[in-house]
């Protein structure tokens, strides 16, 4: 394998992963990070321009000083398939592209190819995201999803390669291995990656970052953003909720009660947005609001929701120094989500599987945030009543077209692209219906009237296919369409109640003389139970 066929490698992979979403490994802990502003200076001396595997391991001398600036990318982009090619071909003696480094007297920071040395440090180290070191970065708070995925890549890489413990046994008993496996043992000694060192100071560093980045393996728009405005708050408050607050403290520098009040409102914010876990294909209606917390859209996700929660998305914001306004921020954000589906009082319950799930079972980001907006609105205009009065037929509708939110991402884009367009669909539905035009037919001549929704096409779409065997999105869509026919529904809107928000309401009220009998309650919204009703 050439260097070239490497970088093309990397191409076509972004590409592909752009398109569907991918079980991302994290590697994040594996490398530390710190603030380029650190004592100490550039090295003059002749530095190594080679690192063998024995050199990662935890306790080595490099190992120790290997540092990620806190303008590198979350190592958290690879799945196990890429980590384990990874390590084959540096086992194979493969050319790798060399990893570009900057040395800041007893620190190293990785400017380009974290990920690469990443995957080595996860496989000496035996840690792909559930190991000691891992455990350590978060706190040991590690949740199921990321265990998983963990065990997987390591099984795979098990099977497929061999663990770097079972080579170092191969060695330290030749007489007892494999023979293949102790020839491949034999190499780990003089296999290496190459070396490249930045010369010049923290700016310079940095700038070689932001260029290296750019061509081969491009960052993201939505990296880019968030590196480049890594010190705003609506990027810290994007990065505590990542992680649930867990992982590398972005915000270490602020006060301990403003670091504790960061820690606290994202991992609410996760929780509610990541729990419960989900598979697919879907057995269940028991659906995460916000889609899987380890895949490919996940942070894109997050950086949109903090930005529309607190109508940043244009204008200029100056850098958090003290942390209030990251905080501000978060308690913005976890008020919009708390309308969503929790138990909060203030919670409409909107259940993923009608709002932000397609009929296949994909999770569809630009209907997320096109509800963020609307919740605002409703807010800012008192309207959640009346968006009750109607809400079982917007369902209903909603329901029977699920095909709509698809057909207006297609047309203007998803994400940020389309969502505008999504809420004003969504809008127009609403007050279709509270003038009096509920029936199916009805709605759908209302729709077709209009110029702005013409290109709608409005009929029932199902997953196609010419395969006798079901393809895992047919298998969802059949689970969904019987199960949601099935689900409980909110006893005073009608509405479907998700499990992450019911609240158990007295039918006849405790003032009336209502006992906390079960046969005098009911599962309602938490809205509809505190507010609505009264």
């Amino acid at each position: 394998m050439s260097y070239n066929f490497l970088v093309i490698q990397d191409i076509i992979y972004s590409k592909e992963k752009r398109g569907k979403i991918v079980a991302i490994v994290n590697l994040d802990a594996l490398i530390p990070r710190e603030d380029f502003e650190v004592q100490g200076h550039n090295i003059s001396q002749q530095l190594v321009n080679t690192l063998t595997a024995t050199g990662l391991n935890k306790g080595e001398f490099f190992y120790s000083s290997l540092r990620k600036p806190d303008f590198q990318r979350e190592t958290a982009d690879w799945d196990k398939i890429k980590i384990k090619d990874f390590i084959n071909s540096f086992l194979d003696g493969d050319l790798i592209p060399s990893i570009i480094l900057w040395n800041a007297g007893h620190y190293t920071f990785v400017i380009d190819g974290a990920h690469r040395l990443s995957a080595l440090i996860a496989w000496v180290n035996d840690d792909y995201g559930d190991g000691i070191l891992s455990q350590e970065f978060f706190n040991n708070e590690i949740d199921l999803e990321q265990k998983s995925i963990a065990e997987q890549t390591r099984r795979l890489i098990e099977k497929d390669i061999g663990s770097y413990k079972g080579f170092m046994e191969a060695v330290r008993n030749p007489s007892e291995a494999n023979q293949e496996k102790l020839n491949k043992a034999q190499k780990l000694g003089f296999l290496s990656v190459h070396l490249q060192w930045v010369q010049g100071d923290a700016e310079k560093a940095e700038n070689s970052f932001f260029k290296i980045n750019e061509k081969s393996t491009p960052i993201s728009d939505t990296e880019k953003a968030l590196l480049k405005s890594r010190k705003k708050p609506y990027a810290l408050a994007s990065r505590a909720i990542m992680r649930a607050g867990t992982g590398h403290k972005y915000w270490s520098h602020f006060s301990q009660k403003i670091k504790e009040d960061i820690v606290t409102i994202a991992k609410e914010v996760n929780e509610s947005l990541f729990t419960p876990d989900t598979k697919t294909p879907i057995k269940t209606l028991d659906l995460p609001l916000a889609g899987k917390n380890y895949s490919s859209k996940t942070l894109p996700l997050i950086f949109d929701l903090v930005k529309l929660s607190n109508n940043v998305l244009k204008g200029e914001i100056d850098n958090d120094t003290d942390g209030k306004t990251t905080t501000k921020y978060l308690r913005r954000t976890n008020k919009v989500i708390r309308r969503f589906t929790t138990t909060h009082p203030s919670s409409l319950g909107l259940h993923p599987a009608i709002y932000f799930y397609s009929e296949q079972g994909r999770y569809q980001p630009t209907a997320f945030m096109a509800w963020i907006e609307i919740i605002k609105e409703y807010e800012n205009k008192k309207q959640f009543n009346a968006f009750t009065d109607i809400r079982e037929e917007f369902e209903d509708y909603i329901l029977k077209r699920k095909n709509i939110t698809n057909q207006v991402t297609g047309k203007y884009g998803s994400g940020l692209k389309g969502y505008k367009q999504l809420k004003e669909l969504y809008l127009f539905i609403i007050d279709t219906i509270k003038d009096k035009s509920t029936s199916l037919d009805a709605i759908d001549n209302r729709i077709n009237e209009n110029e702005k929704f013409q290109f709608l096409k409005l009929s029932d779409f199902g997953e196609k296919s010419k395969n006798n065997n079901f393809s895992s999105n047919s298998k969802s869509e059949v689970f969904l369409r019987n199960a949601i026919q099935n689900a409980p529904k909110c006893k005073i809107c009608r509405g479907l109640v998700h499990v992450n928000s019911i609240s158990i309401d007295h039918i006849k009220r405790k003032q009336d003389g209502g006992l906390g009998n079960p046969d005098n309650g009911q599962l309602t919204h938490p809205y509809c139970n505190t507010t609505y009703k009264n």
